[in-house]
C-alpha cells in the first residue's frame, strides 16, 4: 500500500483536521464560467473540491476536463469523481491514467447512476466494474504499477482515493459490508450521501471506525423552501427534519427578497453550525462534505462559525 502523502486532503486528514470539502456541478458548457466562480468563493474555505461526474445520468462536460481547468485556474485542489456507468475498465484506466498525467491528485471511485434517471434515458449502460473493482484498479496502478492484467505502467499516479457511502440505508447492515469490502479494495477515505439526522450519523460513524478510514459526513445547506420541499419528496432515503422545513416555509412567505434570503442563511447557519459542532465535539468524523452547489455563499461563514 502506497503511504506517501499526495495532496492537500491526505495531508490534512492525516494530521487529524477537521476538514471541508465543497462541490462542483459543471453542466453542459464548455466556458466553466460558474464553476470557476464558485470555486474562487470556496477557495481558502475548503481543502479541496469535487468535481461531479454527470450527476444522477445528465450528460454534462468532462469531469478530468473539469477537474484540470479548476485546478488549473483557480489552483483549487480537487477531488475528480469518475464512475462506472459511462465506460468498460479500458477507458476508465485511460481516464485514470490521463488524470495522473494532469496533476490530479484525489479521485473519488463511484459505480454512478442508471442512465434512465437523467436526461438521456436512451443511454446504454456499461458497469463493466462497479465501485469496489474500480477501487482495486485503481490501487492497483498507484501500489504496483499495473493494470488488472498486470500489464506494468510506465510512470503511475499516485491518487489520495475515495468512495461514497450511505448512512441512510435501512437497513443499515448491507451499506457496511459494501464499505467494509471499498476498505479492502482499497478505499481511504470515505464522502457520504447528505445526512440531516444526528443520530444516523452518529451511528454510521460509530459502525464504521473499525476501518480506521476517515469520514466526511455529507450534509446540504438548502438556499429555499422549494429546494428543500423538492429533496424531501424526491431524494430516496433521505427526509428533511420537520422543523427545518417548516423554519424555510415560514421564512418563504417573507414579501422582501433580500431580507427573505437573509432569513435562510440564518436558518442553514444556525441549523449546520449545531450540526457540525456536535460532530466534532463527540463523534470521529474527520470532516463535512459540504454540497452546495448555487449556495457557495454560506461555506465561509458556517466555516468561520465551527471553527
Amino acid at each position: 500500500m502506497a503511504t506517501q502523502t499526495v495532496s492537500n486532503l491526505m495531508a490534512d486528514l492525516k494530521d487529524g483536521k477537521f476538514v471541508f470539502t465543497g462541490e462542483l456541478e459543471p453542466e453542459k458548457t464548455t466556458t466553466l464560467e460558474h464553476a470557476l466562480e464558485a470555486a474562487r468563493k470556496l477557495k481558502g474555505y475548503v481543502v479541496a473540491c469535487n468535481v461531479t461526474d454527470n450527476p444522477q445520468s445528465f450528460a454534462y462536460i468532462s469531469s478530468l476536463a473539469a477537474s484540470y481547468l479548476i485546478q488549473q485556474k483557480v489552483e483549487m485542489e480537487v477531488i475528480y469523481q469518475i464512475t462506472c456507468r459511462d465506460r468498460n475498465r479500458i477507458a476508465l484506466f485511460s481516464d485514470l491514467l490521463g488524470a495522473g498525467a494532469l496533476g490530479i491528485k484525489n479521485v473519488l471511485a463511484l459505480t454512478g447512476d442508471h442512465p434512465t434517471l437523467g436526461d438521456t434515458p436512451q443511454a446504454k449502460p456499461v458497469f463493466d466494474l462497479d465501485s469496489v473493482q474500480l477501487l482495486y484498479l485503481i490501487r492497483k496502478m498507484v501500489d504496483e504499477g499495473k493494470d488488472l492484467n498486470d500489464n506494468p505502467i510506465e510512470s503511475p499516479p499516485q491518487f489520495f482515493v475515495g468512495a461514497g457511502a450511505n448512512p441512510n440505508a435501512d437497513p443499515i447492515e448491507p451499506e457496511l459490508i459494501k464499505c467494509a469490502k471499498k476498505v479492502q479494495a482499497g478505499a481511504q477515505f470515505f464522502q457520504t450521501q447528505v445526512v440531516f439526522d444526528l443520530d444516523i450519523a452518529k451511528n454510521f460513524l460509530k459502525e464504521t471506525s473499525r476501518y480506521n478510514v476517515p469520514v466526511l459526513i455529507g450534509i446540504f445547506p438548502l438556499r429555499s423552501y422549494g429546494v428543500a420541499e423538492y429533496f424531501d419528496k424526491n431524494v430516496p432515503g433521505v427526509k428533511v427534519p420537520e422543523e427545518l422545513l417548516e423554519a424555510l416555509k415560514k421564512a418563504k412567505k417573507t414579501p422582501d427578497k433580500k431580507e427573505r434570503k437573509q432569513k435562510y442563511n440564518e436558518i442553514n447557519l444556525n441549523y449546520f453550525a449545531n450540526f457540525i459542532k456536535e460532530l466534532k465535539k463527540t463523534t470521529s468524523a474527520a470532516g463535512c462534505h459540504v454540497m452546495s452547489v448555487g449556495y457557495e455563499s454560506i461555506i465561509p461563514s458556517l466555516a468561520e462559525m465551527v471553527k
